[in-house]
């Protein structure tokens, strides 16, 4: 299965970034509370965007590069159709 770097935003409006090979089963376990420790009690969740990558390792770095955004360029990220920026290029293994 491919991999996805995927962005959900909490009801408390604070936005939580990950990666998985199965991307229905984890919006299954977040929405459980069996997710991520970050996502219990602040639900409900909103699947906010999810991109492809071409690899767990591509994932890993796009992941890391998101979170290392600051909250305005998240923001725009997740609204952006940009195919050339450092995210895009990460997550096609181009970084």
């Amino acid at each position: 299965m491919p991999w996805h770097l995927y962005v959900l935003r909490c009801a408390d409006g604070t936005l939580y970034c990950g990666i998985t090979n199965d991307l229905q089963r984890r919006l299954a376990q977040h929405a459980r509370g069996t997710g991520a420790r970050y996502t219990r009690g602040r639900g409900p969740l909103q699947l906010a965007r999810s991109w492809p990558a071409v690899s767990q390792s591509a994932a890993l770095k796009a992941e890391h590069a998101f979170k290392r955004l600051t909250r305005d360029a998240k923001e725009q990220r997740l609204t952006s159709r940009a195919r050339q920026d450092p995210l895009s290029r990460l997550l096609r293994g181009e970084g």
